[in-house]
């Protein structure tokens, strides 16, 4: 049985060196798309199986307990993070009042640190998703430039013999074709890819806000702090569960 003389292996192997570096940049594009997807997809859905321990964690008995319930502390796990700012940043106003932020008050200073760590969580959320998006606006163009230049080289062919056969297009119209193909196979997934990953992102960061505002009621009204004999800041009552004596 012989080979297909139009199929994609021939055509690879009469294609010349502009077909071939568009066909690498576009398989480069489509593997670099599927990485992002695939792992901003699984850290998303790690993120919103973790988000359901958001309403758990003001049932705890105390910070600790909370803080370990949101998972291991790691730089994906925001919720966990946006807790530990809070908690950092309420000890170091009431440690550090000789400092300048010590002018600031309270209240001022956790908007501060909480909204910085929501911030940096945004940017965090958001790696990959420029190559997606750029990705998704070029992969097309990419793919057209080599479509031109596939019927660019069937006129070629056809000058060069003089004759208008399928034997002189066939080779290069395919080309072509292959190439605008290739170039919507790569762009297509960025771009749905680009929407689903904005929209779970758009997700997490409104929950992390509605924490960071939970967070920032907590430090200011629920969890009043005393400084012990070990030079420790430590929770006078553990939960906002618990009535002030």
């Amino acid at each position: 049985m012989q080979d297909n003389p139009y199929g994609i292996h021939a055509l690879w192997q009469q294609s010349d060196i502009v077909i071939k570096s568009v066909a690498v940049i576009l398989l480069v594009m489509s593997i670099a798309t599927w990485t992002v997807i695939i792992v901003r997809a699984w850290r998303l859905a790690r993120l919103r199986k973790r988000a359901h321990a958001l309403n758990d964690f003001w049932h705890t008995k105390s910070f600790a307990e909370g803080l370990a319930l949101l998972g291991p502390a790691d730089h994906h796990n925001h919720y966990h993070r946006l807790a530990q700012e809070g908690q950092a940043a309420w000890e170091h106003h009431h440690s550090c009042k000789t400092d300048l932020h010590g002018n600031l008050s309270l209240t001022d200073w956790l908007s501060n640190c909480l909204r910085g760590a929501i911030d940096e969580s945004g940017e965090r959320l958001q790696k990959g998703l420029p190559i997606l998006a750029s990705i998704g606006a070029t992969a097309p163009f990419i793919g057209l430039f080599g479509t031109v230049w596939g019927i660019y080289h069937a006129l070629i062919n056809i000058g060069a013999t003089g004759q208008v056969g399928i034997e002189q297009i066939a080779g290069p119209v395919g080309e072509a074709l292959v190439m605008t193909a290739f170039g919507l196979a790569v762009a297509i997934p960025a771009v749905l890819g680009y929407n689903a990953l904005s929209r779970g992102n758009r997700n997490v960061m409104a929950k992390l806000n509605r924490f960071a505002h939970q967070l920032h009621a907590f430090f200011l009204t629920g969890a009043p702090f005393v400084r012990h004999a070990d030079n420790k800041v430590r929770p006078l009552w553990p939960s906002l569960r618990e009535e002030v004596a």
